[in-house]
């Protein structure tokens, strides 16, 4: 894998196609939050793979980046490329191929302001009501505008969290979803 040159102030411009998404749970749920920067919803921690040498230590180092808390066991759940667009110069096909992962975590939280906005826990049943509000976006039911300001799951996680069982959508549901991404 080649890595795209970085751009000023350190950011990487260029979309090197591999991404990580790391699940934290918790007695309060799995932790979610608004990200700060597009697309809009609600989703776990995630990043790109980048100089991070790998998905194994980008898992880390995005836990790290983005809650403040230091992954102590990861386990891998997933592994699948999904066509979800992003935000940075394309270099090839949209998409990305993603890891998911599972973390134990220790630390306090401690959320980026530059990356994460209103961390919360969520229970199984919350989590199913953002994939319905996701589902209703994708429908054409919620606009844009009324996504935004109240998201549901990030498009990208409705699928992953599908095959996780922790969601359940229709097929229907998730084919519409996907165009959306």
């Amino acid at each position: 894998m080649t890595t795209a040159a970085p751009a000023p102030g350190g950011k990487d411009r260029f979309c090197d196609h591999t991404s990580v998404g790391v699940l934290i749970s918790s007695p309060s749920g799995l932790l979610v939050f608004e990200r700060t920067t597009p697309p809009a919803g609600l989703a776990p921690v995630a990043g790109h793979v980048d100089r991070h040498g790998g998905p194994e230590q980008a898992a880390h180092a995005e836990v790290t980046e983005e809650v403040g808390l230091t992954v102590t066991h990861l386990y891998p759940l997933l592994d699948q490329w999904r066509p979800n667009r992003c935000r940075r110069t394309p270099t090839g096909p949209v998409g990305h191929h993603w890891w998911i992962f599972q973390a134990e975590v220790s630390g306090s939280l401690c959320p980026s302001p530059r990356e994460v906005r209103a961390p919360r826990w969520i229970h199984p049943g919350r989590l199913q009501q953002h994939a319905l509000r996701t589902a209703a976006y994708a429908d054409g039911h919620v606009s844009r505008e009324e996504f935004e300001r109240k998201p549901g799951l990030a498009p990208v996680w409705c699928r992953f969290l599908h095959a996780l069982e922790l969601i359940t959508l229709p097929s229907a549901d998730l084919t519409r979803i996907d165009a959306v991404l």
